[in-house]
């Protein structure tokens, strides 16, 4: 069995999370409620800043992507057109033993020894203890005229000297890893048929045998795991107020459906043009059985994503002559008409990747896991799984598919309303192609349109009747756009931040005594505090008046913090622990005058405090807002 496994770092993150108010226990003063977080006051202030800044790099800084803020409780029937009533589900397994649930794919793999057993007996001897024979009771039922009329009772199983309590015929196994006793085995056995109800059991051997990697095992304790069964991780709730089947309603487990379902709306509304986006940034719920790493994986969470829409291949050719596809790795540069689904998947990888490297996650704390095509839901062309460092593993943080047209036509569908668009540029195109060009296209959309259809599980005929309808479309300018869709979490990006923003740093004074304290190195742009002001004195007026004028004038601008109390040394600490990049200073240089270097002489000066290297520079105190800004934005 695998002994627990400790997790220093993170168990440092958590700590200072719960002390300097990054992140709490949901309900905590009730006993808490797992997978649930709530964020305090730091931690409020840096998913905020994250937030806007996702918003603003994917809304307000581009002309071809808008935004959509929608219910978390939609129509039933989008789920199911989605699939996720059927199949958003997680393969689970339970441990015969402790009856804790586990996802059967992230199951450790155990290696070790492991014992069978078939079934247990009751007892060593039925009866020096005293249970019943299976005669005794059929015995007692007779004279109690339970058999029939006479009273009579069939003479084998009066005759019969098995125990009453022959115990349990389910199998059970016990996997022991390395230099554990077969005793350990027995004693969970004993455990095991003894909660089953067998009195006293006596565990039947049935053999040993050795496996390596096996997942059919519990990590914590060797037991046996029931086999995985699917387990839809929807929350479902009731619209209305008779609660009955018909008015089930579930919590959204991702934002993405809103946006296709609101697609024909936006698309309307918004005067945009394929290729566009529409992004949207809110709450989603999965019932996870087992929430774990902290925030990681979460039973209430928030998501950003993206769906941006293009036009199928087939309608690129059409206009530009010729689909372009990736000539190298890397960004592919400024969009350009004819690109297919291949670049835009590519140059929304990158665009992503340099999201992240803006606010501070280096791309060496970053992989590209690329999906294996047997990896890939059916729908899907591609898939880019953006991963992070964690301390407990390389995890992902964001996925970008190439969802093909596969959304919109599921709910076209289901809805029986048309989701495709019109395209004069391409009617026109189309209309000029060579024949032999025109049915080429209208061929290669047809089979695209066919494959889906069939996969849906429409009859032949009819799929065939309506690929072909689609593509004679094609023709007249008409297609079901299809999608890339970067879609990232909120909660997970956050834990990366503060993992890749912890630091601890190790100091020697004079004496030679050390001492270690924590350093939150965030990217200026993400950090919850991005200025403390300080006076250096709190019993000096016009140092406190001075700190306080200079807060005032910078709070309307961004997050400042004003700090009065304790020493300086232990004041910087503490905006240090909070990851606050920049500390301003407040000290008599400020009304004297500095009393050296180049600004010898000059007043109405402060010192600002670099957090991650501690060094100081002296500022014009009217120069500081401009200074500020230009870093922290």
């Amino acid at each position: 069995m695998a002994e627990p496994k400790e997790n220093v770092l993170m168990e440092k993150i958590t700590s200072l999370c719960k002390r300097r108010g990054f992140i709490f226990q949901s309900s905590e003063i009730y006993g808490g409620i797992q997978g649930f977080w709530d964020y305090g006051p730091l931690g409020a202030e840096l998913k905020r800043n994250v937030k806007e800044l996702w918003w603003s790099t994917m809304t307000r800084m581009r002309d071809d992507v808008v935004g959509l803020e929608a219910t978390i409780i939609m129509h039933p029937a989008i789920w199911r057109a989605s699939g996720h009533v059927d199949t958003f589900s997680d393969p689970m397994c339970d441990c015969l033993l402790t009856k804790k649930r586990f996802r059967a794919d992230q199951v450790e793999p155990q290696t070790g020894t492991v014992i069978w057993f078939s079934g247990a007996d009751a007892g060593d001897s039925p009866a020096a203890d005293g249970i019943p024979t299976v005669g005794d009771v059929v015995a007692e039922a007779a004279k109690q005229g339970h058999f029939d009329d006479s009273g009579g009772a069939p003479e084998r199983l009066l005759k019969s000297k098995e125990p009453m309590l022959s115990g349990s015929d389910q199998p059970f196994a016990v996997l022991l890893p390395k230099g554990k006793p077969d005793e350990t085995a027995i004693k969970l056995a004993k455990q095991f048929y003894s909660s089953r109800g067998v009195s006293n059991p006596n565990p039947r051997f049935e053999k040993k045998e050795f496996v390596e990697n096996s997942q059919r095992f519990n990590p914590e304790n060797g037991s046996l795991l029931t086999p995985p069964v699917p387990f839809n991780l929807m929350f479902k709730t009731y619209v209305g107020p008779t609660a009955t089947e018909a008015d089930v309603a579930y919590l959204r487990p991702e934002t993405a459906q809103a946006i296709f379902a609101q697609f024909k709306n936006v698309h309307e509304t918004s005067r945009q043009k394929v290729p566009f986006g529409v992004a949207q940034m809110g709450k989603a719920f999965r019932n996870e059985v087992t929430p774990r790493n902290y925030t990681f994986r979460s039973r209430e969470f928030e998501q950003m994503e993206l769906e941006f829409f293009i036009k199928p291949d087939e309608a690129v050719e059409a206009v530009t002559g010729a689909v372009a596809t990736p000539a190298s790795k890397g960004h592919p540069g400024e969009p350009q008409p004819n690109w297919g689904w291949q670049l835009w998947h590519q140059y929304w990888v990158e665009e992503r990747i340099k999201f992240y490297e803006g606010i501070g996650l280096p791309r060496t704390t970053l992989e590209e896991y690329w999906q294996k095509p047997e990896e890939l839901a059916h729908y899907a062309r591609a898939c880019v799984d953006i991963l992070f460092k964690f301390p407990f593993g390389t995890q992902e943080l964001e996925g970008i598919a190439a969802r093909s047209d596969f959304d919109l036509s599921q709910h076209e569908r289901c809805s029986g309303k048309a989701m495709g668009i019109f395209d004069e540029e391409l009617r026109t195109a189309f209309g000029k192609l060579p024949p032999e060009k025109q049915t080429a296209l209208k061929d290669r959309y047809y089979a695209a349109r066919l494959k889906y259809l069939t996969k849906m599980g429409v009859p032949a005929a009819e799929a065939g009747a309506a690929a072909q309808e689609d593509a004679d479309g094609l023709a007249k300018g008409q297609y079901i756009p299809h999608v890339i869709e970067p879609s990232a979490g909120v909660d997970r990006l956050i834990l990366a931040l503060l993992a890749n923003a912890f630091t601890e740093v190790t100091e020697t004074d004079a004496k030679g005594k050390s001492e270690t304290r924590v350093v939150m190195k965030f990217h200026p742009r993400v950090a919850p505090i991005k200025v403390a002001v300080l006076p250096l004195l709190k019993n000096k007026p016009e140092l406190a008046n001075k700190a306080r004028e200079i807060f005032q004038s910078l709070r309307g601008h961004m997050m400042a913090f004003h700090d009065e109390a304790g020493s300086i040394g232990r004041r910087y600490a503490r905006q240090d622990e909070a990851g606050t990049p920049f500390c301003v200073t407040v000290d008599f240089e400020t009304f004297e005058g500095v009393k050296d270097g180049p600004q010898a002489g000059v007043k109405d000066t402060v010192t600002i405090r670099h957090r991650d290297d501690g060094k100081q520079e002296r500022i014009a105190a009217s120069e500081l807002l401009p200074w500020l800004l230009a870093r922290v934005k």
